[in-house]
């Protein structure tokens, strides 16, 4: 499944137009490397994400098509979440 569409699906991210923004903007990592929005995600891959002062990790354990609300943060489990600071990023 591609990363963009992996992301809505488990509302990681609210829209897939908004996955590819950030992706696109290198603010994504899939398995230690930068990914794009029309990456390939499978299930064991881990998935870093840095959305406003947090970095989120998170393992992917199921891919599904379509999910329920109450069923899409089942498909990923939530492996480091820590705050960062703009001085952690170079800036």
């Amino acid at each position: 499944m591609r990363l963009d569409k992996f992301l809505k699906v488990s509302r990681l991210i609210k829209r897939r137009t908004l996955a590819k923004e950030v992706s696109d903007q290198g603010r994504i990592e899939l398995n230690g490397k930068e990914a794009k929005a029309s990456s390939t995600v499978k299930v064991g891959d881990e998935l870093t994400l840095r959305l406003g002062q947090r970095k989120v990790t998170v393992r992917i354990e199921r891919i599904q098509e379509t999910t329920r609300k109450e069923e899409a943060a089942e498909m990923y489990t939530i492996v480091k979440e820590e705050k960062v600071s703009y001085s952690d990023e170079g800036l």
